[in-house]
């Protein structure tokens, strides 16, 4: 069960004063609990890919993170670069003010700058940031999400009010249906947390916990 659960979690790290040591630890993990991938920020990509030479994890990182608020030519932009610097997957961040706006067309075009920019490269998943958002606006973002050709939907930066919730999943998974990643991130802290948002209808998990999920502890804290 916990390899199962392994190999579904974004082994992450994402604050701002994330030192290169942290980022190798980071890594050395990722490959001794064989994790999905990690998920760094892009100043940290390349060292990252270099770390994980010869495994299986891949390299993840953040895109108009963590507000959203870059323009698509800018996340277009972020996302070729973090991709040249050798990473296989992007979770970007919707113009969330755009959604709440109903301009919905400009969100599709955010999401699918960056998905045209990631096509055959690297998988795109598209932060919707569930906390600030009525149900009406997650069901919304998802299917823009899913109209723009992403790979992905994802509940949460773990920036902002609040992370993922049960709730939250399932209503991604129904809005999205079967053949649509759902990541849930943001407050995943333990077993039971991992288990109850995959029951949810998550196959991915972004947590900076990983380790303690693994070893049935609960994490005082989870990005």
């Amino acid at each position: 069960m916990n390899q199962d659960i392994a190999r579904l979690i974004d082994h992450t790290l994402l604050k701002a004063d994330a030192t290169k040591k942290e980022i190798k630890t980071l890594c050395e993990e990722a490959r001794e609990y064989k994790f999905a991938s990690v998920c760094v920020n892009p100043v940290w990509v390349r060292y990252a890919v270099e770390l994980l030479a010869g495994s299986e994890v891949k390299v993840c990182t953040v895109i108009g993170f963590p507000l959203g608020a870059n323009t698509p030519e800018t996340k277009a932009f972020e996302a070729e670069n973090a991709i040249n610097n050798g990473a296989e997957e992007v979770d970007m961040v919707i113009n969330i003010g755009a959604l709440k706006d109903k301009d919905d067309e400009l969100v599709e075009k955010d999401i699918r700058a960056v998905v045209e920019a990631s096509k055959s490269k690297a998988l795109t998943k598209v932060i919707i940031e569930t906390s600030l958002l009525s149900e009406e606006e997650k069901v919304r973002a998802c299917k823009l999400a899913v109209n723009a050709g992403a790979d992905f939907v994802k509940t949460s930066t773990g920036f902002s009010t609040g992370g993922a919730t049960v709730e939250d999943v399932a209503l991604m998974r129904k809005t999205v249906g079967p053949d649509i990643g759902v990541k849930a991130s943001g407050g995943v802290r333990s077993a039971a947390d991992a288990k109850n948002v995959v029951d949810a209808g998550a196959t991915r998990i972004g947590a900076s916990a990983g380790v303690s999920i693994i070893k049935g502890l609960t994490a005082a804290t989870d990005y």
